[in-house]
């Protein structure tokens, strides 16, 4: 209705005006009974109103269709009335639909393309990696053990590059099954032990029992728990150990990672989250990319898993992936 009025607020300005000057011109002419041209007022607006109402009512489909947001691209290919100005609009946003189909299609192509490039690279890049690690192992010491810590930290890094550019076709690389989650942490303290040496921190594990079981991807809960560690071990601060906890909480099943470490400062709390985000800690201790926490969070997210954390500054902070009722199969 109100597009409608903005529409037509001249047309009936201007006739109300004409109405006006015509009486005014009639009563200046020197006819004192007036009554005729009110009469004729009247007809006037009645037979204006009359055309409004219609015309409003004609294409009440098509105005309401235009004060509405589309909510997909489909909806843009409803019809309304079959008048003119309405069969135009539809022209329009058929041919802009089919143009913006055809560009998402092509930018979905150079998409897989990208990521089909990256994880061969990846993978390219982890063979020269080995090539190198396996050559350090011959050398004396100090030089080995800082050659395989650099080429480890490129590990990193390229499985960081790797699980964003898979995380944008998660849907597609969940495989979803029932992991122990002590036997998940086992493997990631074997895969992380010279990490741990290097830094000096030293994990432990409490579990309430061994067999609590969930239902999850197995690869990205080993990529979660790997970045969560990381991040405990990274902001110790010279405390040497970091406790892996396994435990119920209700109906639900929670991994949890402490560490005692500098602990997360208050302005950063609200966007540890956040992609890119390293904070006060990441600069000051050690180069962070600021993409772990964010691909836990998100992997988490679509796996249906709950990120939870508490941290107290200068005592540490403790980071739980939470299963809910649902994904722990230890009661059912």
């Amino acid at each position: 209705m109100k597009l409608f009025f903005k529409e037509y607020s001249l047309l009936i300005i201007v006739q109300l005006l004409q109405f006006f000057i015509l009486i005014s011109i009639y009563w200046l002419a020197g006819h004192q009974h007036i009554s005729t041209a009110l009469y004729a007022l009247f007809l006037g607006c009645f037979f204006l109103g009359c055309y409004l109402t219609y015309y409003y009512t004609s294409r009440k489909k098509f105005y309401k269709r235009l004060n509405q947001p589309l909510e997909s691209l489909d909806a843009s290919l409803q019809k309304t009335e079959q008048t003119p100005i309405s069969e135009a609009l539809d022209s329009l946003l058929k041919n802009q639909y089919k143009l913006y189909q055809k560009q998402i299609k092509q930018l979905e192509k150079q998409q897989n393309e990208h990521l089909k490039f990256m994880d061969q690279w990846v993978h390219q890049m982890k063979t020269p990696l080995s090539v190198i690690e396996l050559t350090a192992q011959n050398l004396d010491e100090p030089d080995s053990s800082n050659i395989r810590e650099e080429t480890e930290r490129m590990k990193n890094g390229l499985n960081t590059i790797l699980y964003m550019a898979r995380l944008r076709s998660i849907e597609q690389d969940f495989h979803i099954k029932p992991v122990i989650l002590a036997d998940i942490v086992h493997e990631v303290n074997r895969d992380n032990k010279r990490f741990y040496i290097r830094n000096h921190v030293y994990p432990k594990l409490k579990a309430d029992h061994v067999g609590i079981t969930v239902e999850t991807d197995e690869k990205w809960l080993f990529f979660m728990l790997t970045q969560l560690i990381h991040n405990a071990v990274k902001y110790s601060n010279g405390m040497n150990s970091i406790i892996i906890s396994i435990y119920e909480k209700g109906n639900e099943a929670v991994l949890e990672v402490t560490d005692f470490g500098v602990g997360i400062p208050e302005a950063d709390k609200k966007r540890i989250f956040d992609p890119f985000y390293t904070g006060e800690n990441g600069r000051k201790f050690r180069e962070s990319t600021g993409m772990g926490l964010f691909l836990t969070k998100e992997a988490a997210e679509h796996l249906g898993h709950r990120i939870d954390y508490h941290s107290i500054v200068g005592e540490g902070s403790s980071f739980r992936i939470v299963f809910p009722a649902t994904q722990n199969l230890t009661n059912m």
